[in-house]
């Protein structure tokens, strides 16, 4: 069980590190002017989004799955800290959404947007999720 902690983990600091990167892509994307520039950001966001986080977002839940199941469900905290994990795979699926819009070229915002987007969504749940799961409050 310690080796499936331990991927479990590993996976999970890849997501979400792809979570917080994501989007400065998306800032630095947003103001580029040239058309190099934004074909290499739509090459960097397909890998990073479709090589690196999504695997690591299904491996993450994977063996979290692996994790409950061998320790069981118990505590409202962890009901609580799944409810944030749907947060966050919703956030996943909406910044694929956006690594399609730049890819097809239809960018709907400016660098200002995901600037925002880059801080406020997540940083606040890995927050609140780690909390519940080292306080275990209820």
């Amino acid at each position: 069980m310690a080796l499936v902690k331990t991927l479990h983990i590993v996976f999970m600091v890849s997501w979400f590190a792809g979570l917080f990167y994501l989007p400065r892509l998306f800032v630095y994307h947003a103001q580029t002017t040239d058309r190099i520039g934004s074909e290499r950001f739509k090459v960097m966001e397909r890998r990073l989004y479709r090589g690196i986080m999504t695997p690591a977002a299904v491996l993450t839940i994977g063996f979290g799955l692996w994790l409950w199941l061998g320790y069981g469900i118990a505590g409202g905290w962890l009901h609580a800290k799944l409810a944030l994990v749907a947060i966050l795979v919703a956030f996943h699926v909406y910044l694929g959404k956006l690594v399609r819009d730049f890819a097809a070229d239809r960018n709907a915002h400016g660098d200002r947007f995901y600037r925002w987007i880059n801080e406020i969504p997540a940083l606040p749940i890995l927050v609140l999720a780690t909390w519940l799961v080292v306080a275990k409050p209820f």
